[in-house]
């Protein structure tokens, strides 16, 4: 055992629903980014906030479980589940770093989150103590001068997935075929429970 820490990438998001476009991105992380699996972090419901579009947790949680099964390298994580909200992704990633002490953890963001990072709450902290794998996205405004060739950021030049949960939604209700956009299995999940109608 050579003691080599696996780099575990962690992908944030509702994932209301998990589409083709987050298994893209996450397996392209695997595949060509250097990492050696990515850890799915199901965005819990906060309940100080009605959003009746939001799926419970466990719905959400189950897409994602399903969506993954084929892939080894991919995980789904219910980390934030247990933690008290409004929660922050930097006690996220203290409260693994607890749990999971052989592992290097480092977080995947889509550039327009790169865009808004100086707003997080203790960003430098993040950034002092964990690398950023950044994938293209479409958006607007510019990356703060401060990221730029920044040492613990790199670019991933993943595939533009201009695809969004908010899109499969409406496209659901309002009866559009929307199944090339999800995994099969997601699919069959979300019709059979009736969501987003």
């Amino acid at each position: 055992m050579s003691g080599k820490k696996n780099k575990i990438g962690l992908y944030f998001g509702t994932f209301n629903p998990i589409h083709v476009g987050h298994l893209t991105i996450a397996n392209h992380m695997v595949e060509f980014g250097g990492l050696d699996e990515v850890w799915f972090v199901v965005t819990p419901h906060n309940p100080h906030k009605k959003k009746s579009s939001l799926l419970d947790n466990h719905h959400r949680l189950a897409m994602v479980r399903v969506a993954l099964e084929d892939y080894p390298k991919l995980k789904p994580s219910t980390v934030e589940f247990d933690l008290p909200q409004p929660n922050y992704t930097v006690h996220t990633l203290t409260v693994l770093e607890e749990k999971y002490p052989e592992q290097q953890f480092c977080l995947i963001m889509g550039e327009d989150n790169l865009k808004s990072l100086h707003k997080w709450k203790n960003y430098e902290v993040i950034l002092e103590r964990y690398e950023l794998y950044v994938y293209p996205r479409i958006s607007e405004g510019s990356v703060d001068h401060q990221f730029k060739d920044h040492p613990k950021i790199t670019k991933v030049a993943a595939p533009i997935m201009e695809l969004s949960s908010t899109f499969i939604r409406k496209g659901v209700k309002n009866r559009k075929n929307i199944r090339p956009m999800l995994p099969q299995n997601v699919w069959e999940y979300l019709d059979e429970m009736n969501f987003y109608r």
